[in-house]
């Protein structure tokens, strides 16, 4: 178990907490990671398009010129494939891309994926962004730099704290999520993650449970 310091809002050490080897020192599986983070990605995607077939392309019910004397190829419609403004032939329809992935594949990638991040130490702890009960982006992104200078960076947050979420949204550089929604995909894009002290009991106390539900 390794530990990791608490910094608070004026970039001074507050203390610190351990990160469970069970989460963030586990062997990193690349082939599990990617089937999962593929399957996030395909259920993200609506799957709405479609392509007319010559069946529904409107016009083209009449014989385009008669059928012998004319030397060329013989048609019956100008909504051929063939043709300009015709039908497409195997071409998109709507369909469901999500694939089924099993809570505990899910829960195996997201460990692999902060402890790599944790290996490297690119996972960190703050009280909060922003003291007081105002939010301000000023104040919040200040805190943040003293932690990472990083254009990529995870903020976890609990689900409960709309002060920081609120204060952190409009940031370009920040991804906002909330502890109980933390994915594979979201740590792989991120160059750093950043957990405020609530976050990380939050989500430690929900992979707890998850564990013991599994039994």
């Amino acid at each position: 178990m390794s530990s990791v310091d608490v910094i608070n809002a004026e970039g001074t050490k507050a203390g610190s907490v351990d990160l469970p080897s069970n989460v963030f020192d586990v062997q990193a599986n690349i082939p599990l990671m990617h089937q999962v983070v593929v399957a996030q990605l395909a259920a993200a995607r609506q799957g709405t398009h479609k392509a007319k077939t010559r069946g529904e392309v409107a016009g083209g019910g009449k014989k385009p010129y008669k059928q012998k004397g004319t030397g060329r190829a013989r048609q019956g419609s100008i909504r051929a494939p063939q043709f300009t403004g015709g039908g497409v032939v195997h071409g998109p329809v709507p369909r469901d891309y999500s694939q089924r992935t099993p809570k505990k594949m899910k829960a195996a990638a997201l460990r692999g994926a902060l402890s790599d991040r944790a290996r490297d130490g690119r996972v960190y702890v703050v009280e909060a962004f922003v003291t007081g009960e105002k939010p301000s982006t000023k104040a919040a992104l200040a805190t943040l730099r003293k932690v990472t200078q990083t254009t990529k960076v995870l903020v976890v947050l609990d689900s409960q704290d709309e002060l920081n979420w609120v204060s952190l949204r409009n940031e370009p550089s920040v991804h906002l999520i909330e502890a109980g929604q933390l994915n594979t995909y979201d740590v792989l894009v991120a160059d750093e993650v950043v957990f405020t002290k609530v976050a990380l009991d939050e989500f430690l106390g929900g992979t707890e449970k998850s564990e013991e539900g599994d039994k």
